[in-house]
């Protein structure tokens, strides 16, 4: 169950949130460091 949930979550981060992956991470704000934590930890619990 838990791994469905973030599957689905993981189709939901690729349609709304923006793609982070061009950018230099030393220049990004904080809300977009908060997006791309949440759209890694999510990712990494979808795979395990």
């Amino acid at each position: 169950m838990k791994k469905g949930l973030f599957k689905i979550l993981v189709k939901i981060n690729k349609t709304l949130l923006p793609s982070l992956y061009k950018k230099d991470p030393n220049k990004l704000t904080t809300f977009q460091k908060a997006i791309l934590g949440f759209r890694y930890w999510v990712l990494t619990n979808a795979l395990d």
